[in-house]
């Protein structure tokens, strides 16, 4: 296809040939929806759902990572293929990755100049505009990755702020595991209903692993005593298994390790930083 030159970064870079054709990178629009199945296998699949030919809808190359290294198999990819490719994904960053290609194409669609057929003079502005461009994108590209480290780094001090006030913890507990719930590494769950409880139920038995506490029976005593000692039906409901650990001196603080570490493993801050 050519030499390739970046003409848009804003959510999955966009690449234009020298032949005015719009193409993106497969293991970059890959890394971008957050595929999970390894590269080769999604690749091959989706390119198959598409109808796809090589050498018209993508082409097939060799890239070498480092000098000497293995060769990896990448793919340059037609923006319409693409956007098929993002689509098939069915969530919402396949959305708003298709309707990003949509937006490309409406800015792009104009006729195309063979610039071979300008005079030298109009061909050397052409050139320096195309340096002026790539110059510009590449620092908003830098901008945007600064600001995300920022942000990841907000985030990331919020994760392990102080929880020493119980209610503080309460509250602590309840925005990480909604974060958790919304990240786009949690997938257990069809709704955020659904991937909020499971997300919960996780912690709690990753709680249980690390020290056998029998919430149930604790939570189940504990309304018990509630009622005995005079606490109203509804006041002694809204014991559950926070409740307790909230209040357990020794569990507390490994409850709060657990979740941390739920935040660590399905990238919450990382997320968050992209989300902004």
């Amino acid at each position: 296809m050519g030499e390739l030159k970046v003409i848009e970064n804003d959510l999955v870079p966009v690449y234009e040939t020298d032949q005015g054709e719009k193409v993106v990178y497969g293991t970059e629009l890959y890394a971008v929806l957050g595929v999970r199945t390894p590269y080769r296998t999604w690749v091959d699949r989706r390119l198959e759902e598409c109808d796809s030919t090589e050498n018209e809808d993508y082409t097939s190359v060799q890239i070498c990572t480092v000098a000497g290294g293995t060769p990896r198999k990448e793919h340059i990819i037609k923006l319409d293929t693409a956007k098929e490719m993002a689509m098939l994904e069915r969530n919402e960053i396949g959305k708003r990755v298709r309707k990003y290609f949509i937006d490309v194409e409406k800015r792009y669609k104009q006729v195309a100049i063979d610039r071979r057929t300008l005079s030298p003079q109009m061909q050397m502005f052409y050139a320096i505009a195309d340096e002026q461009a790539k110059m510009e994108l590449e620092q908003k590209r830098q901008a945007k990755q600064l600001d995300r480290i920022e942000k990841k780094q907000d985030a990331i001090a919020e994760t392990f702020s102080d929880t020493t006030n119980e209610e503080d913890f309460k509250a602590w507990v309840n925005r990480r595991i909604g974060k958790i719930a919304e990240s786009s590494k949690y997938t257990n769950g069809a709704s955020r209903s659904a991937r909020y409880q499971n997300a919960r139920a996780e912690s709690y038995e990753r709680l249980n692993q690390k020290r056998p506490c029998r919430l149930t029976q604790r939570v189940a005593y504990a309304k018990e005593m509630a009622l005995q000692n005079g606490a109203t039906k509804t006041a002694a409901n809204s014991i559950n298994n926070l409740t307790i650990i909230a209040a357990d001196k020794d569990l507390r603080p490994i409850y709060e390790t657990v979740v941390k570490e739920m935040m660590i493993f399905y990238c919450v801050s990382e997320d968050w930083a992209i989300a902004q």
